[in-house]
């Protein structure tokens, strides 16, 4: 009755002066009876216009239309050869055409086919293409198509061999939930994934997923899928150093602390992420196809992290190290707060702010404010934040202890190879960030450097300015430590 999918997600502060932090949700009575839920911020203004959009019946069995009935042995080719990404162009560039019934009935062939070994691989990564990558869908309802993907993934995995059973010797996806827990055990045969069902593992403690992960991980199994989740925390913890070769994906609704101290792996997360995501980590990747919480890489120590969407407040506080994270939307206050981390143009550490988002048809826009909040980069002494502003609408008046300094051809030969990893990832490619008003700019007319301010500024205006100068510079500037 109700679409476990929200239509929109987004981050509001709270002393904001577009939406207030507030929102109020009623119950509407529409002509023909229906009941609809609305929402507006607290100045009665909705969040945002949607457009008329087809809703999807989830009572009618699904049905092919007649343009659509030899698609079946395309599908089959294209995850017998392993071309998942050919198989996600073809739904992609389509689906805007289709109707519930054709997405319905392609995405429930891509799940039962995956049953076959030599296909599971491609199965499972055209649906996770098609859940995480932005691009239109038409009139259809963007809530119930991505449902519909979500479900197939879900069913896929619940249809892949339990551990407990014999398999097929090529089977390289295993499954294995709470109820089986006991039948773990090491890799055999082509075995490489392990593909754990978390709905019914406990949040946290000693029969958490996130346990039961680390003893999959000593058994020898190196590579992860935990879908169902229903707010576990700690997935990927305490497996320890020298875990490049790990993989974990993570599927549906993670919980806190995802990520926190690891020190070599890499994680996915297929969605959106919650509060202290990457804590204290040493060394790593974290791809986030969705958006992150509270206190997002606190006390951070390395590692690259790609969000594809927004951070909520405080990220990156007191990070120290060479931590280098990339952020597509913007973040609320505090971003890298007490940041520490050295120079970046000799091994430090940075952010990048992309300061976009995406429309209904998938189309990359700028934001307004690529960064809405104050604070940013306050009381820092290291590292740098490299920010898309190419109209200058972040002011000064938003820095606390750093300073604009225009973006340098070293600072770009910095960047561009993580922007470059960006657009592998989330397909944002660097010459549309390069536009500006329909017009393509050099990267120093786009981006703008900060940077903390140096005691040595704070020597200088005590030398030549007025007592007032230096005590406002003072309190604004940042403790280096080289000083």
């Amino acid at each position: 009755r109700i679409c476990p999918v929200a239509d929109r997600y987004w981050n509001a502060r709270g002393g904001s002066h577009t939406d207030g932090g507030s929102f109020i949700f009623n119950l509407e009575k529409e002509s023909e009876g229906k009941i609809r839920i609305t929402c507006t911020n607290k100045f009665g203004v909705p969040p945002y216009v949607q457009k008329e959009v087809e809703s999807c019946d989830f009572n009618e069995e699904p049905s092919l239309t007649k343009d659509l009935i030899g698609v079946e042995a395309d599908i089959d080719k294209w995850l017998e050869n392993d071309v998942a990404f050919t198989l996600f162009e073809f739904i992609r560039d389509n689906i805007k055409r289709w109707t519930f019934g054709d997405i319905r009935s392609v995405c429930d062939m891509i799940a039962q086919k995956a049953i076959e070994p030599r296909k599971t691989g491609a199965a499972i990564e055209a649906l996770t293409l098609l859940n995480d990558r932005k691009y239109s869908m038409g009139t259809r309802k963007k809530s119930h198509v991505i449902y519909i993907i979500r479900d197939s993934l879900n069913r896929l995995f619940r249809n892949i061999p339990m551990l407990s059973v014999e398999a097929d010797l090529n089977a390289a996806y295993r499954l294995i939930d709470f109820e089986k827990r006991d039948t773990l055990r090491p890799p055999q045969n082509n075995e490489k994934t392990l593909v754990i069902d978390t709905e019914r593992f406990s949040p946290e403690g000693d029969d958490c997923d996130a346990a039961f992960l680390v003893d999959a991980y000593r058994k020898g199994w190196k590579h992860f899928i935990c879908f169902n989740c229903r707010g576990q925390r700690y997935i990927g913890c305490g497996l320890g150093p020298e875990t490049d070769d790990v993989t974990i994906d993570v599927y549906d609704s993670s919980g806190d602390y995802l990520g926190s101290g690891i020190d070599g792996l890499t994680i996915t997360v297929h969605g959106n992420a919650q509060d202290q995501l990457g804590q204290i980590i040493k060394r790593g990747k974290m791809v986030i196809h969705g958006d992150v919480g509270q206190t997002f890489m606190y006390g951070a120590k390395g590692g690259s992290v790609y969000v594809l969407g927004n951070a909520a407040g405080r990220p990156m506080i007191n990070s120290v190290g060479k931590p280098r994270v990339v952020i597509n939307g913007t973040c609320l206050d505090f971003l890298a707060e007490s940041f520490m981390a050295g120079d970046p143009l000799n091994g430090g550490g940075f952010a990048i702010v992309n300061g976009i988002e995406f429309d209904d048809d998938g189309n990359i826009v700028s934001r307004r404010e690529p960064y809405p909040g104050s604070n940013l980069f306050s009381l820092a002494s290291g590292g740098a934040i490299y920010i898309r502003d190419p109209h200058h609408n972040l002011s000064e008046q938003q820095l606390n202890g750093g300073e604009f300094v225009e973006l340098a051809q070293e600072d770009w030969d910095l960047i561009l190879p993580y922007l470059e990893e960006n657009e592998r990832l989330f397909c944002i490619s660097v010459d549309e960030l390069l536009i500006v008003d329909g017009h393509r700019k050099m990267p120093e007319q786009v981006y703008r450097k900060v940077r903390p301010i140096k005691l040595k500024a704070l020597a200088s205006a005590a030398a030549e300015g007025t007592k007032e100068e230096f005590l406002v510079l003072m309190q604004n500037a940042e403790s280096d430590n080289e000083d």
